[in-house]
């Protein structure tokens, strides 16, 4: 599975200003409402609902927000770099300054979870993560998050 399937140029955020994390949602929920045509407060809640489950911040910065959602037709993903990194409650206690958002049919099943571990495999690998804090372009953020991965790396 390749980023580019699930991530279009227009649904990157180059900087989201947010103070908390319930706020990081609310915008997220919004943007992917916009472009999906899904119903903001429906996105907004199965985030929520996920997030009481466990945070969703992995560590290293990175927060996969995720969640599946009845009529949605393909799996979706938006990514937003924040310019302050806020408290996501991830696991490594560290503040996370990027948002990968992902959301999936409600019958996806395992093309969901082999996204959630494609995005995170990405965002770990070599300089990933780097480049990304770099940047506040879209086009160039839409370049990194699509890349392909070097074999060594994967």
């Amino acid at each position: 599975m390749d980023l580019g399937d699930l991530i279009a140029p227009d649904a990157v955020v180059g900087s989201l200003k947010a103070n908390s994390k319930k706020q990081v949602i609310q915008l997220i929920a919004e943007k992917a409402s916009a472009i999906t045509g899904r119903p903001v407060r429906e996105i907004f809640d199965t985030l929520l609902q996920r997030e009481k489950l466990g945070s969703t911040g992995v560590g290293g910065g990175v927060a996969i927000p995720h969640g599946k959602l009845p009529g949605l037709e393909r799996i979706f993903g938006l990514f937003a770099r924040l310019p302050k990194p806020i408290d996501f409650e991830a696991l490594d206690d560290q503040p996370v300054d990027l948002v990968f958002l992902l959301l999936a049919p409600e019958g996806a099943g395992a093309d969901h979870l082999k996204a959630l571990a494609r995005i995170a495999r990405h965002l770990r690998q070599g300089n990933v993560a780097e480049k990304l804090r770099a940047s506040t372009d879209r086009a160039a953020l839409h370049a990194v998050l699509t890349e392909e991965a070097t074999p060594d790396a994967a």
